[in-house]
């Protein structure tokens, strides 16, 4: 017996030193990364958690965000009131900026629906810097200002809205601040929409004009819910935020999808993926979880307005909520304070989560885009993979990307170059590809994904 364990040992050893062992063994090269950027760092660093808690703040002070409120003609008090303020401050950092970035309302009425009692004035802020590329693409940082108490229909009473979502207005305002003075390749939209919490009516309106116009924007990071680092159990989580990325979208057709294995690379899970990749180094230890779905249960946030008219979307929210200081009344039930209170937001974590936006809008805005038209050819089987795909501006070469199926993130890379197809010595059968471009300073694009074509 031991002689032939000796014998079947040494064949295996054999075995291993073989060529094709080896091949069989090598490890694909690991997916490297974009290098550090100064002027991102210089961004992310200016982030400050007490000008978000003087945002913040000044943002509860009106009292009420209600959509409902909008008739109250008040300078202190009401929706507008809020929303006459945000513009006041996108207006004072466009001062700054050579005449880069410019301020508007995006006014419209919102008809009477069935779930509200009249129509109502919507009005969101859109504050957009101007990128030094005509031809580059548009990246929207977005966030609302409405608010909600136990009526969403009801503009009388306090609905502070703190965290939600004077939380994300804050990080949308305290992004503009960091970033206004610094030039980018793309265009890069602020915007702090009204008419959430009843339908997503100002992204909604604001999306669909983008649409129209033709205007083409690459990414919606969109900011709902971003404050607390506790949940209503006590749970501390400071160091995590969630990302929520649509599949693909309602027009997919399922037997393709069920073919291709796609279901998990629409281009808001593209997105999802690059602002993990381009934040975190930023922002350590802070860290992403992504949410593979829309948004969460019963609920639903303005990047689906963005997803809706194609454009790839994300939204960050906190670890764990706290439903009783969302969408409810300000006072004290059986010994337990109710309402979005000021008191239950901590403004360090809110500032981590903002550094993780402005890290990746940096990355998007000053990197190359994705290639266009990316296609797998399989008109013949074989164990190789061939991708060919149409040039990106600002490329210096491109990458293949690929990983198991059954991962989550991008696992391998290998830059082939400034070709627009290329050959991997990987199976089309056995893995999910996709390809990024490269610029000259080593700024990665979001992965293309490829459909496959016979030809």
């Amino acid at each position: 017996m031991n002689s032939r364990r000796t014998l079947l040992l040494a064949f295996a050893l054999v075995a291993l030193t073989t060529p094709w062992a080896q091949a069989q063994t090598a490890e694909y090269p690991a997916i490297t990364h974009a290098p550090p950027d100064a002027r991102i760092r210089a961004m992310v660093d200016a982030v400050s958690a007490d000008d978000l808690r003087a945002i913040d703040t000044r943002l509860v002070g009106f009292g009420t965000r209600n959509d409902f409120s909008e008739q109250l003609n008040s300078p202190t008090r009401g929706v507008f009131a809020a929303r006459d303020w945000l513009r006041a401050q996108f207006e004072a950092i466009a001062q700054g900026t050579d005449g880069r970035m410019t301020v508007a309302l995006d006014d419209y009425v919102q008809p009477k629906t069935s779930r509200t009692p009249r129509a109502v004035a919507e009005s969101s802020v859109i504050a957009t810097l101007k990128g030094d590329d005509p031809t580059a693409a548009t990246y929207v940082i977005s966030g609302h200002y409405d608010d909600c108490h136990g009526d969403c229909t009801r503009g009388d009473g306090d609905a502070p809205g703190a965290d939600d979502n004077g939380s994300g207005s804050a990080a949308v305002l305290e992004a503009a601040k960091v970033m206004a003075t610094s030039h980018f390749r793309g265009t890069i939209i602020f915007a702090i929409f009204d008419g959430e919490e009843l339908g997503l009516w100002g992204s909604e309106h604001f999306a669909a004009a983008l649409q129209t116009q033709g205007v083409r924007v690459a990414a919606n990071l969109n900011n709902d819910i971003i404050g607390a680092s506790v949940d209503d159990r006590g749970r501390p989580d400071p160091y995590e935020v969630r990302l929520f990325s649509q599949s693909l979208p309602e027009t997919a057709k399922v037997a393709a999808v069920n073919a291709l294995g796609s279901e998990n690379d629409s281009p808001s899970r593209e997105l999802a993926r690059f602002v993990a990749e381009a934040s975190e180094p930023y922002t350590a230890p802070m860290k992403v979880e992504q949410i593979f779905r829309a948004d969460r249960f019963l609920r639903g946030g303005d990047q689906e307005s963005f997803q809706a008219h194609g454009f790839p979307a994300v939204r960050f929210v906190e670890a764990h909520e706290t439903f009783i200081h969302q969408h409810h009344d300000v006072r004290v039930v059986n010994g337990v304070q109710q309402g979005d209170l000021l008191q239950y937001l901590d403004f360090d974590y809110l500032a981590r989560v903002t550094r993780m936006n402005v890290a990746a809008l940096a990355a998007l805005a000053l990197g190359p885009e994705a290639p266009s038209q990316p296609q797998m050819l399989t008109r013949a089987l074989g164990n190789t993979t061939t991708l060919r795909w149409q040039p990106a501006t600002a490329a210096a070469s491109y990458e293949i990307v690929w990983r198991a199926t059954d991962a989550p993130n991008w696992q391998y890379a290998k830059d082939v170059g400034n070709v627009t197809q290329a050959t991997i010595d990987a199976s089309k059968d056995d893995y999910i590809f996709g390809v990024r471009t490269v610029d000259t300073q080593g700024h990665r694009s979001p992965a293309a994904y490829p459909l496959p074509v016979r030809q």
